[in-house]
């Protein structure tokens, strides 16, 4: 049985990461965390966790195999390096990185130590609707993937307060890095290119210049050996829309497309997860929201047999440094009129 322990608590998506890898059979045994605020709230989630120890302690433990992390953006790699040098592998939410010295630096230790560093992009490895597009789009339903179109919107207010550092540049690492590297990872996928260039990028501050470094715009497009395609994202979603964001996702193949409506449906059917194919064959509506999600039990065998059926280690760098030099390349928008607004 894989062991793993939670450190670095800072974001949400460590409670969906410790679940899902519980449900896949993985054993949580401590968890810690220098905010106690951050601690706490794990430890209500998850009273069976030891919270002891502090993360020296848990990267000196040798029963533990893994360190699962969703600490601040800016922190994230240089845990999993301590995490790969003690000889355990390392898994964290996105982003992986805010610096591409950081990525460098991460390549060179899990090349030497030949321990994991992934990062787990939920939106596609989490999402019920996303891995049905999968299974349809590599079974040949709409042909070639030549084109995607992946769109990102959040809430910034309203149901989660959001912590200082959110709106820190140095700290979260910039929109695109940050929120587009899900959709960077579908199009990579999805259209199988290996590796892809930014062909053009943008940033902007549209509606919220009390914070001078933050970012609620972002857009971008991609080009690989073969496909093309375009990804927005922003923190623009209004308070009345019924869930924190209108994710959808395109995909234009040679014989037919598919969209998928991931977190509610515009047209009124109830739940998420819903998909739409228009083949040769005609207009099908799927209710996605039953599909199997392999990927943490697929993880666990990667980590056991040292494979890599759930994702490749090449795939996650290559992700995670497109997302970097699009935040690098981006133009602002309208900076100085955003800043005095």
């Amino acid at each position: 049985m894989i062991k793993f322990a939670a450190s670095g608590l800072a974001h949400g998506h460590i409670f969906d990461m410790t679940r899902r890898l519980q449900e896949a059979g993985a054993k949580l045994v401590a968890c810690w965390d220098e905010d106690p605020a951050n601690l706490a709230a794990f430890a209500r989630a998850y009273p069976d966790a030891d919270t002891a120890r502090m993360t020296e302690d848990l990267l000196a433990d040798r029963t533990i195999d893994l360190i699962v992390s969703a600490s601040i953006h800016d922190e994230r790699a240089a845990l999993g390096i301590r995490a790969m040098q003690h000889d355990k592998d390392f898994l964290c939410t996105k982003p992986g990185f805010t610096t591409l010295e950081q990525l460098a630096e991460v390549r060179r230790v899990q090349a030497e130590t030949g321990r994991r560093y992934i990062v787990y992009f939920g939106e596609r490895f989490g999402n019920p609707a996303t891995v049905r597009a999968s299974e349809l789009v590599h079974s040949g339903a709409i042909g070639r993937v030549v084109h995607t179109a992946g769109f990102g919107p959040h809430r910034l207010f309203g149901r989660v307060e959001r912590p200082a550092w959110v709106f820190q540049r140095a700290r979260y690492g910039g929109i695109l890095n940050d929120l587009a590297s899900h959709q960077i990872d579908q199009f990579l996928h999805f259209t199988g290119s290996q590796n892809a260039e930014i062909v053009a990028s943008t940033i902007a501050n549209h509606h919220h210049s009390q914070f001078a470094e933050f970012e609620d715009y972002g857009e971008l497009l991609l080009r690989g050996e073969a496909a093309t395609g375009f990804i927005r994202v922003d923190w623009l979603s209004p308070a009345g829309l019924n869930t924190w964001g209108d994710v959808r996702l395109f995909l234009l193949g040679v014989e037919g497309y598919i969209e998928v409506r991931k977190t509610w449906d515009v047209q009124g059917r109830a739940g998420t997860d819903h998909l739409f194919l228009v083949d040769g064959k005609g207009e099908r509506y799927i209710d996605a929201a039953h599909t199997p999600l392999p990927f943490m039990r697929d993880f666990l065998d990667d980590l056991r047999d040292r494979t890599e059926r759930a994702v490749t280690q090449s795939h996650v760098l290559a992700v995670s440094e497109l997302a970097l030099r699009a935040q690098m390349q981006a133009q602002w928008l309208h900076r100085d009129a955003a800043s005095t607004h």
